[in-house]
Order: structure tokens, then sequence, then C-alpha cells
């Protein structure tokens, strides 16, 4: 309040305009309130004190309440007081009782009602608006324009019929005049006949005071009933506008909800995409390592080959050496026999290490077999879970089609009853029909949207099952593909090996008979040669030291042979760990394979889980619809039930009007006075 003493003060001294002590002592007064308030009642304000006040209550921004009753205004300082007003932002309360305002006052109120955006009350007690009738149509049009008033107060303003009637024309056009005070004034028959005409079209005026109007008594209550009428429909429009506010935060929330459930759900496709994305390829990491595993077996078969081939050539090396020294040597048969006994062991150790590897070959081959027929089973468990996952999309599917078919007849149900309320109802459930048109707008969206979400979802796990169907012929046509290599290959090692021990046994045979013969021989010729032994008596000397010679080279053969020999048993110890190498990756594989098998049955866990998952959200949908659709009935209830009363008051009114008029001894001249 001191600022707004100083700002008076100072627009006073800068228009030149005495201040007046009345007004700065009420300032001064009432300083210590510090509310928001401007009290001048009882005081009597000249022209340039109200000139002032306005320009102090056009640039003020604090007040929201100005009291000026009984202040005796003038024509003048009125109308400049309301001019000032027009452009204040914060005052909502105005009481102007007891100042005797006139035509330039009614003026200056509906200037000051059309063009103010916040003036709330206004209290215009002990005046005379009503007198001049022109006057008071500005005023009545201005409140027709005005769409912040809640609260009018008219009384003792002399206002008759004729202005009663151009104020029941500003109440069709006004819609936010909650209260209005017309006691003490003429407005008689005609006058409460256009206030009831008014609160035909007029749904906003609740509470009309009426006492001491020469009214009659089943006017009066014709316009209770109206104004109780209007009460009921304030009331009814704010449950609505309540419930519309609950229904609109439970469906946001729904939303919520929604999307976070989807937005949970393409997380879960997403992991189970790149959990499908890595178990392919470690299968084809697995696959390319098997492969390598095979072609290094062929390497492996291919160099045992060619140390056989090699080994045959130094055998047959050795044998032709043999026949040389068995020609040169037949006096030593004691020696060939033994030599002979030792090439019969060594043939046989030969075939006891052939048939050693066959065992080994027919061994690999049965773990071979072993690992196609585990990846045969792998096969037809990929198979069986893309068959699940085609009978989990087809039940899908199906239970889409059938809530969209659902959905579908509960909204075609729910528009025909919408349109046929839209029918029936009047103007004034315009506005809740059209919100409860939003709503169901908005349920079908959420749920076509909700459907064209799951129809993608079953989009993806299509192509995801196309994918699995296309590695799993893939792994299959591989598989087939390295058992008939591997098959093939162990044949053509039997055969060579068959074959090579084959040759090798008719190669010994024929080397024995040619020993035989050679000894025949070789007897015969000693036969002859008894005669010529004291002839080469003379040679023994010679020929024993050419024998030492042949004997130091015998033994460097027998070294050599026990170095071949060292080498195949190094060369054998060396396959030997090589197969235990290989048998150790495929135990390895067998051990990724039962990783596999936990992930693909973890994987489909997790798949049981989103389908319980997804049929509990639409059970949740449907339990939704279903306290939706019942909403929906309980608010169809409560519009028939408003209908019905609103029938019963309409027509109690038209009785009660009628039974007045054909009761009343003036229905015989009212025409005329109009």
């Amino acid at each position: 309040m001191e600022d707004l003493r100083r700002t008076y003060l100072r627009l006073c001294k800068e228009g030149g305009v005495e201040p007046q002590e009345c007004v700065v002592a009420q300032l001064q007064e009432s300083r210590a309130a510090q509310g928001s308030r401007l009290d001048l009642s009882g005081l009597r304000l000249s022209a340039d004190s109200c000139s002032v006040l306005a320009s102090l209550l056009h640039k003020h921004a604090v007040l929201t309440e100005v009291t000026l009753s009984d202040c005796m205004l003038s024509e003048e300082g009125a109308k400049v007081l309301l001019t000032g007003l027009c452009g204040n932002t914060t005052v909502k309360v105005l009481d102007l009782k007891g100042n005797n305002l006139r035509s330039a006052g009614a003026e200056a109120l509906g200037k000051l009602l059309a063009r103010n955006k916040t003036l709330q009350r206004l209290v215009l007690e002990w005046n005379a608006l009503g007198v001049w009738d022109e006057a008071f149509s500005c005023f009545c049009e201005g409140l027709a324009s005005n769409s912040v008033l809640t609260h009018l107060d008219l009384r003792n303003n002399q206002i008759n019929h004729k202005g009663v009637s151009e104020l029941g024309l500003a109440l069709k056009r006004n819609s936010t005049l909650a209260v209005l005070d017309l006691r003490w004034n003429s407005v008689g028959l005609l006058g409460g006949r256009s206030l009831l005409e008014a609160l035909q079209n007029n749904h906003g005026v609740v509470r009309l005071e009426l006492a001491g109007n020469n009214i009659p008594s089943d006017t009066l209550r014709a316009l209770e009933q109206a104004t109780g009428r209007n009460s009921d429909r304030r009331s009814t429009l704010r449950e609505s506008r309540g419930r519309t506010q609950v229904l609109s935060k439970e469906i946001q929330i729904l939303k919520e909800e929604k999307a976070r459930q989807f937005l949970s759900l393409m997380e879960t496709i997403d992991r189970q995409k790149e959990d499908m994305g890595r178990s392919s390829r470690s299968t084809s990491l697995q696959i390319g390592q098997l492969q390598e595993a095979l072609t290094d077996r062929k390497s492996a078969v291919n160099s045992l080959t060619a140390r056989l081939q090699m080994a045959e050539a130094a055998l047959a090396l050795s044998e032709q050496k043999n026949q040389n020294l068995a020609e040169l040597l037949g006096r030593v048969k004691a020696e060939k026999e033994e030599q002979r006994e030792r090439w019969s062991r060594e043939r046989k150790k030969e075939q006891e290490d052939g048939v050693i590897r066959e065992g080994k070959l027919l061994r690999d081959m049965q773990s071979m077999t072993e690992t196609n027929t585990q990846l045969r089973n792998k096969v037809e468990e990929m198979e069986r879970r893309c068959k699940s996952q085609q009978q989990q999309i087809f039940d899908l599917k199906q239970e889409l089609t059938n809530n969209t078919a659902e959905l579908k007849l509960r909204l075609a149900q729910a528009e025909d009853r919408l349109d046929t309320e839209k029918r029936r109802s009047r103007q004034a459930l315009e506005d809740m029909d059209n919100l409860r048109q939003k709503e169901v707008d908005h349920v079908t969206r959420h749920l076509e949207e909700s459907e064209r979400s799951l129809q993608e979802r079953v989009f993806r796990l299509e192509a995801q099952r196309i994918t699995l169907e296309e590695e799993v012929s893939k792994a299959k046509a591989a598989c087939v593909t390295e058992r008939a290599q591997a098959e093939e290959e162990l044949g053509r090692v039997r055969t060579q090996v068959r074959l090579e021990e084959q040759e090798h046994v008719a190669s010994v045979e024929e080397k024995l008979r040619s020993v035989r013969s050679s000894l025949q021989e070789l007897q015969l010729h000693c036969s002859q040669q008894k005669q010529t032994i004291a002839d080469l008596q003379a040679k023994n000397g010679q020929q024993s030291v050419e024998t030492d010679g042949l004997r130091r080279r015998i033994d460097e053969l027998h070294q050599e042979l026990s170095g071949k020999e060292q080498e195949k048993l190094a060369e054998v110890s060396r396959v030997r760990v090589e197969l235990q190498e290989q048998i150790g990756h495929l135990q390895a594989e067998r051990t990724a394979q039962g990783g596999l098998r936990e992930k693909i049955s973890a994987l489909e866990r997790e798949l049981k889980v989103l389908s319980s998952s997804h049929r509990e959200a639409l059970l949740d949908k449907e339990s939704e619809i279903s306290s939706l659709q019942e909403k929906l009935r309980l608010r169809d209830a409560d519009i028939q039930r408003m209908k019905e009363d609103e029938a019963h008051r309409a027509s109690y009114l038209q009785s009660a009007i009628l039974t007045y008029v054909q009761g009343s001894p003036l229905s015989h001249y009212s025409s005329p006075k109009k």
C-alpha cells in the first residue's frame, strides 16, 4: 500500500491535481494490511481524483479487488474511472454500490465488460442503470460479449421489462455468468417471461434472485426450475469433466504400459536374434573346423601312402642286394636261413602293423559315423524346433485374428451406440459425445498399433524360421557330402592297402622261389666244385678277405635296416599322436555341441516365457477393454437418466406455463402490450 500511495501522489503531482486528503488517509490506514484490496467506500471522489485513480489502476498490477461504494461519483468521473479499468489485467472484483450511475455510467460499464478480460464479480446495487433504455442496451451488449464475468449484482437499478428483455438477449449470448441478482426492480410478468425464454437457451445461470419484482409465483417457479436445471447440468458437466480427466489419465497410463511392454518385447526379440546369430556363427566355425580336420586326415593318409611306397622301394633294393649276396655267399646257408627267418618275422610284424592300422581306420570310421549320427540328431532337433516355432507362429496368428475380430465387433457395436446417441442427444450434450468419440478413436488407434506391432513380430519370426531352415538344409548337405567323401576315402585306402599287401606277398613268394632255385643250383655247383676244392684252396685266403669285407657290408646293411625300422616306429608314434589330437578335437566338438544344445534349450524356454507373457498381455488388454466398455455403459446410463430428467422438467415447465397462460386473466391483453 505504501507503493500505491506513492504512485498516487506522484500521479497527482504529474497531472497538477491536488491529492484528496481522505484518499491519502485511507491509503495510509490500509498500509499495514499489505493486501491486494483497495477500499475507498464512503469517500466523495472528485473527477480529477477519478482520473488519477484511473491511471493508477491502469498501471498498477497488484490490486485484485476495488471497492468504491457510496462514493457519489459524477458522470464524468465514473466514465474516466471505468475507461481506466478497461486495460487492467488484475482486478477481479469491482464494487460500485450506491453511486447513482446513469446513462454515461451504463455505457462505460458496457465498454468495460466488452474490453476487460479479468473482471469476475461486479456489484452495481443502488444505481439507476435501467432508467435510460439505450444506455442499458449498451450495457447489455457489453455483457453479451463478455466471457469472464460470473457474478452480477443489479439490485435497485430501476430496470423495467424492456431492460430485462435486453438483458435476456444478452444472456442468450453469454455462457459464463452464473449468478444474477435482480431484486427490487420492475421486472414484472413480461420481464419474467423474457428471462424464462432466455434461460431456455442459457445453461450457465445457476442462481437468479428476483424478489420484489412483481413476478407471478408460477413464473418464479419456472425460473427456479430452469436455474436448478442449469445447476444440475453444471454439476453433471463438472462430474463428466472429472471422469473424462480420470479416463484420459488411465488411457495415458495404459499407453505407457503398452509402450514399455512393446519395448521389452523388441529387446527380447533382438537378444534372440543376437543369440541365433552367435549360434549360427559357432556352427559355421565348427563345420569349417570339421572340414579342416578332414583335409588334415587326407593329407596324413597321402603322406602314409608315400612313405609306404618309399619303404617298398627300399625293400626291393634290399632284396636285390640280398639275392646278390645269396649268389655270392652260397656257402653260408645258416646265415641265409637266419636272414630268411628274420624276413619272415618282419613280414609278420608288417602284417600285424597293417592289421593295427586297419583297426585304427575302422575306429576312425566308427567315430565319424557317430559324429554323423550326432549331426543328424542335431538336424532333426533343429527341424523339430522349427516345426514348434511354426506351430507357435500359427497359434499367435490365430490369436491375433480372433482378437482383431472381437475388437472390430466391439468397436462396431460401440460406434453404432455412439451414432444412435448422437442422433438422440441435444445440443447441450454434443461436447460429451465428441469427447467419447475421441476416446473410442484413440482406443481403436491403440489397438491397431498393437496389431501392427504383433504382425511385424510374426513376420520377423517367420524370417528367422526361414533362415534357420536354410541353415539346417546347408548343414544337412555339408554332412552328406562330408560323409560321402569320408566313405570314398576309406574305400580307396582299404583297396590300396589290400593291393599293396597282395603285391608284397607275391613279391616275397617270388623271392623265395628264386632263392630255392638258386640253392638247388648252388648245391649242384658245390658238388661240381668239390672236385676243384684243391684248386680253390689257394684262392681261399683271398676269398676270406673278401668275405670279411662282405660281412662288414652286411653289418652296415643291418644297421641301415634297424634305422629304417626306428624311423617306421617314429612315424607310427607320430600318426598315433595325430590321431589322438584328432580324437581330442572331436571330443571338444562334442562338448561344443552339448553347449549348443543347452543354448537351444534356453532359447526354447525363452520362447515359452515370451508366449506366456504375450498371452498375459492379451488377457490384460481384454480386461481393460471390458472395463472401458463397462465405463461406457455407465456413462450411457447417466446420459439417459439426465435426458429423462430434462424431459420431465421440460414437460413439467411446459404444463406449468400452459396452465398459467390459460388461467391468467392477462392472457387476453398481453399481446397488445407487447
